[in-house]
């Protein structure tokens, strides 16, 4: 099988032409852009964490011209604010089905699935996963889903899983160093 060489290790060629493809990232937030741990304080106010990292590169996108979105199943005004604050425009949360919010998306960009990579965790995210162009599991997550991934990332979710894709995404379409000059 051949081979392309990236930052994060060889990657198949097959791959590497999806990569080419893209021009939707979609990403679940739980256990993808967070770690998955939910912290409640004695105040009920809920915490997560988020990579920086992984902001750097949704940024790196979206100036590139890549759009960025955020299918979740739960509400979280934190999610609300990360995503506003790096310039993410489509957030849809308390998603149950999750294709619904995907198919919305595709209209409304006027892209085909194809166009698509879309990067999760958990059983939820298989349906997406599957009919997109390229779904894409972070390294911790469920067996399910590592089973069914056309690509699974080195890094695991919340530490920089989703620049890692994002990384991989400007190289394939050859933008990257451009992206490195980037200030954010």
């Amino acid at each position: 099988m051949m081979t392309v060489q990236t930052l994060y290790g060889d990657i198949s060629q097959e791959i590497w032409q999806q990569l080419k493809q893209i021009r939707l990232l979609i990403c679940d937030v739980d256990g993808v852009l967070s770690d998955g741990m939910i912290y409640l304080g004695n105040d009920g106010e809920e915490y997560k964490s988020f990579s920086t990292r992984d902001g750097f590169g949704i940024k790196a996108l979206l100036n590139a011209g890549i759009e960025v979105a955020v299918i979740t199943g739960r509400n979280s005004r934190i999610v609300t604010d990360r995503m506003n604050a790096l310039g993410v425009r489509h957030i849809y949360q308390g998603q149950s089905d999750k294709l619904h919010s995907y198919g919305e998306l595709l209209d409304h960009l006027q892209l085909t699935a194809q166009q698509v990579a879309y990067i999760g965790d958990d059983v939820v995210d298989l349906p997406v996963m599957q009919d997109c162009g390229l779904g894409v599991a972070v390294a911790d997550a469920h067996p399910l889903v590592l089973q069914r991934a056309g690509y699974i990332t080195r890094t695991t979710g919340g530490h920089g899983a989703v620049r890692e894709l994002c990384d991989l995404l400007l190289d394939a379409q050859g933008i990257l160093a451009q992206a490195e000059g980037m200030s954010v």
